[in-house]
């Protein structure tokens, strides 16, 4: 996911540019959107409306080309907001971290053997 506003130069999962469709349900119902970043650890939801930053969050999506279907808890940990009018330097949407450490050692694995 890329880095939340603070830079964090360290991180414990490699990340990958992705461009997967990813269901959550939030207060207003389900929504499907794109997921351009993902690694273990979380992924960047691209949306014009994200969620507020600590809001849990469940996230269903599968890799391409894979057949598992990834349903893995985690929580907001940071948003940029579309601000109309306004130039902003990073794309709108949100950062995700899972929560869950055995859905996201699944995950782990198969995107180890993605090379």
């Amino acid at each position: 996911m890329p880095p939340p506003p603070a830079e964090t130069k360290d991180r414990r999962f490699r990340r990958r540019t992705v461009r997967i469709l990813v269901d959550y349900q939030c207060g207003t119902g389900f929504r499907c959107e794109y997921a351009t970043i993902l690694g273990a650890g979380g992924l960047f939801v691209s949306t014009e409306d994200p969620l507020e930053v600590g809001s849990p969050i469940e996230v269903r999506f599968r890799l391409p080309g894979g057949e598992q279907v990834h349903q893995i808890e985690g929580r907001v940990v940071w948003n940029q907001r579309a601000v109309s009018g306004e130039q902003i330097s990073r794309a709108p949407g949100m950062g995700v971290e899972f929560v869950n450490a055995v859905a996201a050692g699944a995950l782990a694995r198969e995107l180890d053997g993605m090379g």
